[in-house]
């Protein structure tokens, strides 16, 4: 029996690990540790992929397993961090769970994934890790600034938030993959762009900044987008 074709398997398992160590966190009211499990997990997700294609044993249970994984980490666990935020701003109340429509939203987003052909150059809709990053690094926000602190736990600001966010999940809008198939800076240039926000934003906030960094890869999607069909 091969070791090597188990690699990536155990690797996607560490993500899923991953998750389920985030959810225990949170639930026990440490948000922050959400956070890293979900770029913990990021870490894994990158390398089970690139591990099987350097090991040559990509297979159809790999793409499964790394699909349900995704589901628990950067689905089920964002879902928790909002509604453990949500029960701050709103105790005794049944609006907390309306968290639960972004677990939702990330199931049919990765299931979407797995059988839309289009995905090969650009996604469709929000990616299930950007907007699990996005949510999960709301507290590090708020601990950064006052401003942010008074928005986000504003109940209401972060319930609508987050359900913008989910509807992304599946939305038909084109985003951004950074993929590039040549680095010439005119067919580049948006790519170069989210990279340059989220090297900034990461440089002079840390993870506080992650956030800066998805709404401009998101803004930045939707120019380009606007700036291709008006020339088409």
């Amino acid at each position: 029996m091969s070791i090597k074709k188990h690699i990536p398997n155990a690797i996607t398992s560490l993500n899923l690990v991953a998750g389920m160590a985030g959810i225990f966190f949170v639930l026990e009211g440490k948000l922050t540790y959400g956070t890293y499990f979900i770029l913990a997990a990021a870490f894994f997700d990158f390398f089970d992929g690139w591990a099987a294609r350097m090991l040559g044993v990509s297979g159809e249970i790999g793409k499964q397993l790394d699909s349900l994984a995704d589901l628990v980490t950067f689905g089920v666990l964002p879902t928790f961090v909002v509604f453990k935020m949500l029960q701050t701003a709103f105790p005794d109340s049944l609006l907390p769970f309306l968290a639960f429509f972004i677990g939702i939203q990330s199931a049919l987003r990765l299931a979407k994934f797995n059988i839309d052909t289009r995905q090969t150059d650009r996604f469709i809709g929000l990616p299930t890790p950007a907007n699990a990053l996005l949510l999960s690094t709301l507290p590090f926000l708020a601990n950064k600034f006052i401003w942010a602190q008074n928005l986000i736990f504003q109940g209401y600001f972060l319930l609508a938030f987050a359900l913008v966010l989910a509807f992304l999940l599946t939305a038909e809008l084109p985003l951004i993959a950074l993929k590039f198939k040549n680095y010439a800076l005119r067919e580049n240039i948006y790519r170069y762009l989210v990279v340059l926000i989220g090297i900034v934003s990461l440089a002079f906030l840390g993870i506080a900044g992650i956030p800066f960094a998805i709404l401009g890869y998101i803004v930045l999607s939707i120019i380009e987008n606007w700036t291709v069909s008006h020339e088409g």
